[in-house]
């Protein structure tokens, strides 16, 4: 009989596949959004984004309606609203992700494509990220981001429903309306229904966040050997990968790792049928700096926001937590920083165009 943890990494290998092959044959990326958004008033991506969202706030809401998945286990439900770790995070993230060129979930992709750029990215994020869950960064997390978390009272959660004191009609309503507005603004224009791609790599990942849900929740639950419940991210399963693979014994398979491999398997398969696998690497030292330097960024911010574009845009926000939408825009404006940089070289200028402001 298969142990709980087997399950799940089984699961998470799934999981990940999927949104391997909705990244590279698909292209869903959540930096491409946000850029084709910014400068080329193109939301067809954002909208795939919006879609995904709302498949995954529907039916993980309704996974929890029916009790088949205790949604308050999760990192995103604690009592606490850790704003200081959003907005910072983010930030942080955003710009990472911008001068990287991609986001966690991405550099998997890249990595499954042959991008030699991307394993360096990997392994960069994910040792960072492991240093602020678990080692010298993680005092400079404490030290700054905890303080600045908002302590809820006693018995609520961060969810939207427990702050607004909804019941379960009041949920299921409000659960119901936003599914509807997100879908509606993703198709109602109909640009995203001529664009297959996008709208199926949409479906698909807003699907598989549900499914990890399921997965982890009620596939993989035994409180005898007891497994978090979680989705798919991106920044702590990449530490959670490069440990286990490192000392094997001193941890063991869980669903983010499974996700880490189910990616890079699954964009790995897209890349060789579409003939499109490749061998690529940095330029100059120059670039290899910018990566790594994003990849910093990225570990460490993303730890302290608790999650990704993928993390916090589509896993927390499928459970209503409130840091969802405030990490998401905090990561947006990073990641606009980020872009403005790589354009003008000049950080101030950079600045000054976030806000508008004429140079």
């Amino acid at each position: 009989m298969l142990s709980p943890s087997t399950i799940a990494f089984a699961c998470g290998l799934a999981a990940g596949a999927v949104l391997g092959v909705a990244g590279r044959a698909g292209r869903f990326c959540t930096l491409a959004m946000l850029e084709d958004a910014f400068f080329g008033s193109d939301f067809r991506r954002l909208k795939s984004f919006a879609l995904a969202a709302a498949v995954a706030l529907l039916a993980t809401q309704v996974l929890a309606a029916f009790g088949i998945v205790d949604l308050s286990r999760s990192i995103y439900l604690t009592a606490s609203i850790g704003l200081g770790g959003a907005i910072i995070g983010g930030l942080m993230f955003g710009v990472g992700m911008a001068l990287v060129g991609t986001c966690g979930f991405g550099t998997l992709v890249r990595v499954g494509g042959g991008d030699l750029r991307a394993i360096v990215v990997f392994l960069v994020l994910g040792l960072s990220a492991l240093a602020t869950m678990r080692g010298i960064t993680g005092m400079l997390r404490l030290m700054l981001i905890e303080p600045l978390s908002l302590r809820l009272p006693e018995g609520s959660t961060q969810t939207l429903t427990s702050l607004l004191g909804a019941g379960s009609t009041m949920r299921a309503i409000l659960v119901v309306a936003m599914s509807a507005a997100l879908a509606f603004w993703a198709l109602a224009d109909g640009r995203l229904i001529r664009s297959p791609r996008l709208l199926a790599s949409g479906i698909a990942v807003g699907a598989a966040i549900a499914f990890g849900w399921f997965a982890t929740g009620w596939l993989a639950d035994d409180e005898f050997d007891p497994v978090r419940v979680s989705s798919l991210s991106f920044v702590a399963p990449l530490g959670d990968a490069i440990l286990y693979v490192a000392t094997f014994s001193g941890a063991r398979l869980n669903f983010g790792i499974g996700s880490v491999a189910g990616v890079v398997a699954g964009s790995f398969a897209a890349a060789m049928l579409a003939r499109g696998f490749r061998w690529e690497a940095c330029d100059d030292a120059r670039e290899l700096k910018r990566h790594m330097i994003g990849a910093l960024l990225m570990g460490i911010g993303g730890i302290m926001s608790m999650g990704c574009t993928i993390g916090q845009g589509l896993s927390a926000l499928s459970t209503l937590a409130v840091s969802a939408p405030v990490t998401m825009v905090a990561i947006a404006c990073g990641a606009r920083l980020g872009l403005e940089f790589t354009m003008t070289g000049e950080w101030l200028p950079a600045v000054r165009r976030l806000f508008g402001v004429s140079t």
